[in-house]
């Protein structure tokens, strides 16, 4: 019986550590998401001197990830956010699902390389560097 409560202890500590490792999982891969869209963006605009698909257009090539994991059930949604010019954009990672409540909010990505934290519930005392690991 003891055992069984000392085990019963352990895995009540344990537990909230775990699910804060896998949500950290889960931000990382959101992170490195809007960064190989940036990539792939910064890519297009070499090889056509634009972000837009058309010269004046307000429309991004569809060349980075939708959503994170890019199959199965998605933890983030990726798409631009504001509108797209010839020399800018914004990336935004949404949260969704399991990771709707996430305290760290949704993440943005611009041209630059300028990174936000957006959508933020109140109360909530995350940081940019607490949320977005480089």
């Amino acid at each position: 019986m003891i055992t069984v409560a000392i085990v019963g202890i352990l895995a009540a500590l344990a537990y909230p550590s775990y699910q804060e490792y896998v949500a950290k999982s889960r931000r990382n891969e959101a992170t490195n998401a809007l960064l190989t869209g940036a990539q792939a963006l910064e890519r297009y605009y070499s090889a056509n001197g634009r972000y837009t698909t058309t010269a004046g257009g307000s429309t991004l090539p569809a060349v980075y990830p939708s959503q994170v994991p890019e199959n199965g059930s998605a933890y983030y949604t990726v798409a631009p956010t504001g509108t797209p010019t010839a020399n800018s954009f914004t990336l935004r990672a949404q949260r969704t699902g399991l990771m709707a409540d996430d305290p760290c909010g949704d993440f943005t990505l611009d041209e630059v390389g300028q990174v936000a934290i957006v959508n933020k519930p109140g109360g909530s005392s995350k940081s940019l560097s607490d949320c977005w690991r480089r």
